[in-house]
């Protein structure tokens, strides 16, 4: 049976494959002339920084999660607990890459990238407070 902290850690990676896809069809009058306006501009100019930034994103704080995922399915054994806190992590990814891309709300973005540093920290709390409590 395969573990269900997988669905998560493919959910995230499918939100970043996503971000790729937005990232070319806003570049796309640049770099291929395809889609731009009559002027010869780029109707995308103004958010294709922030996918770009938020792709970057991607990168950063998630490799915490990535981290404490694969340590959580080598045990075997994922609680409920952990996976909705990995669940909760991808929710926020998916409010923090619309706010960054959609608005310029950087107060918003901020709150939102809270939920998710409070869900990996509670899960690798979570993970070692299990180890000091098995290992003992």
């Amino acid at each position: 049976m395969s573990n269900p902290m997988i669905y998560p850690m493919a959910a995230h990676v499918g939100l970043t494959a996503l971000l790729y896809v937005f990232l070319t069809v806003a570049r796309a009058p640049s770099v291929w002339g395809l889609g731009h306006r009559s002027n010869g501009s780029n109707p995308w100019a103004n958010v294709e920084p922030r996918i770009s930034a938020n792709l970057s994103n991607q990168f950063e704080w998630p490799l915490f999660f990535y981290v404490v995922c694969l340590l959580l399915l080598e045990q075997h054994g994922v609680e409920r607990l952990q996976l909705w806190l990995a669940w909760m992590f991808v929710a926020g990814r998916l409010m923090h890459t619309y706010v960054q891309v959609f608005t310029t709300n950087v107060r918003l973005r901020g709150i939102v990238f809270t939920v998710n540093f409070v869900a990996v920290i509670a899960m690798w709390l979570w993970l070692l407070l299990a180890s000091l409590w098995h290992g003992a």
